[in-house]
């Protein structure tokens, strides 16, 4: 009597699905690193059009008197060691912004971390071009990440929250679905945050000022989108943070052995 192959699990993750992750993991990681040098050539941010050191900034990074601060508002605080002030690779005392181990290139070059920045911000756009295409076409992004009318009630998504507080996490079938939570910060970040990240990124370039002189509308002017550009960063950085959390808590070798393979076993322990 023959027997049954079991089931191959369903596809949890498409092919365009894990290229984009892994492209984008790598492409926002280098970004972030390049723009941080590149932020280290002028460490302040302004609201408006201009911004030179004689104007007020709304964000300082920088040192007096051989320490180290960051600045917000009329608020100052002491950041010697980590910003501003800190020890270089050489162990000699430097005073950028931020230190070389968080920055692209690790030794102080705007050139270089420009080019880095230009370079990735290409792969980044086209990846998320294509992704958002191929998942358009294909239903995928429909599929996984609509929001169903029961899911929008409040105690639907109060439950996820408690769920989360608790570190209750789907098991089995039930994990190849996205919670409510998963999908409004998936959404936030795709439709909002990403594409914000290549529009503020364009205002900032004065050849874009010249061809679409309404992105400086948009944003309030090239320093306000300058502002922009650093504060989405900085929630990537955090979504990215908070995404390793959640992934380390729900088990990380099936997760992301599913974004590798495309498939999440079904097992009642994952």
């Amino acid at each position: 009597m023959p027997i049954d192959k079991p089931k191959p699990a369903p596809v949890r993750h498409p092919l365009s699905v894990r290229l984009w992750h892994w492209t984008n993991a790598a492409a926002l990681l280098i970004l972030l690193m390049s723009g941080l040098m590149i932020f280290n050539a002028h460490p302040r941010l302004y609201w408006g059009q201009f911004g030179a050191n004689a104007d007020p900034a709304w964000l300082e990074i920088g040192d007096e008197d051989g320490r180290g601060y960051v600045q917000l508002g009329e608020r100052r605080f002491d950041t010697t060691g980590v910003l501003g002030v800190y020890q270089g690779a050489d162990g000699s005392q430097k005073t950028h912004a931020f230190p070389y181990w968080a920055t692209i290139p690790s030794e102080y070059s705007l050139a270089d971390a420009r080019l880095w920045h230009l370079a990735f911000a290409w792969i980044f756009s086209l990846g998320l071009s294509v992704y958002m295409l191929a998942g358009l076409w294909r239903g995928h992004i429909r599929a996984r990440l609509h929001i169903t009318r029961e899911q929008w009630a409040p105690r639907f998504i109060w439950q996820d929250v408690k769920d989360h507080l608790r570190l209750r996490f789907p098991k089995g079938n039930e994990a190849h679905d996205y919670n409510i939570l998963q999908k409004f910060s998936y959404i936030a970040v795709i439709f909002l945050l990403l594409p914000l990240m290549i529009l503020t990124g364009l205002t900032m370039s004065p050849a874009m000022n010249a061809a679409w002189p309404w992105l400086l509308d948009i944003f309030g002017g090239r320093q306000s989108a300058r502002s922009l550009h650093f504060l989405i960063s900085f929630a990537l950085t955090a979504f990215f943070m908070l995404h390793m959390v959640m992934l380390l808590l729900a088990g990380p070798v099936p997760h992301i052995r599913a974004m590798i393979t495309g498939r999440l076993a079904r097992r009642n322990d994952l």
